[in-house]
């Protein structure tokens, strides 16, 4: 009976998922200092942003709000409804609609030119993270290279028969990221000719 218990534990343990985990203070210190760090560079890039840049996202960001929404539903059927005539007491001011037509055409024109400023700001900051990607991944891919190597020399000195096998010896050489975008540019360019 005592057996049992231990092994439904290690089964309910085994069967939890990540959320169902306790949380404990897991994080490492470096994992907690790269998080600060990331925290501290978009509050700089946040800071440093211009008075248009921030004009231009907190009208984006409302935009992209219910609360926009509703402001529109209200306005707009309050226009239409009292244009048709269905609101008592309220005059007819724009009963073809031009008005609100003219209206809302200048409000996409000034939302759509806020969005595409805040899309801009956004893509040199995306631009900014994929080439710290590149850089990391590089920098991985040297130093992976580099263990490979190393154990490959003392698998070979130990006499490991499979450390000099054709994976290997493919692992062992340096990936040129030239070369690899040579590659995937002819690709594409395959695709669109064939």
């Amino acid at each position: 009976m005592t057996s049992e218990r231990p092994q439904k534990t290690a089964r309910s343990n085994a069967s939890m998922t990540y959320r169902d985990t306790p949380r404990t203070d897991s994080l490492s210190n470096t994992l907690r200092r790269n998080i600060e760090t990331l925290r501290e560079r978009r509050r700089r890039e946040r800071d440093s942003a211009s008075l248009e840049e921030r004009l231009a996202q907190r009208i984006t960001d409302f935009a992209g709000s219910m609360r926009f929404v509703y402001l529109h539903v209200a306005i707009y059927g309050f226009w239409v409804l009292a244009n048709v005539g269905w609101i008592p007491g309220v005059g007819r001011w724009d009963p073809t609609f031009v008005v609100l037509a003219m209206i809302a055409s200048v409000e996409a024109i000034f939302l759509s030119t806020f969005i595409l400023i805040t899309q801009n700001r956004m893509s040199v900051a995306d631009d900014r993270r994929a080439e710290l990607d590149l850089q990391v991944g590089l920098l991985a891919e040297q130093e992976i290279t580099k263990l490979v190597q190393l154990v490959a020399e003392i698998s070979s000195r130990l006499g490991v028969e499979e450390a000099n096998g054709e994976e290997v010896e493919e692992m062992k050489q340096l990936v040129a990221p030239n070369e690899v975008l040579d590659a995937i540019e002819e690709g594409e360019k395959e695709e669109v000719g064939g």
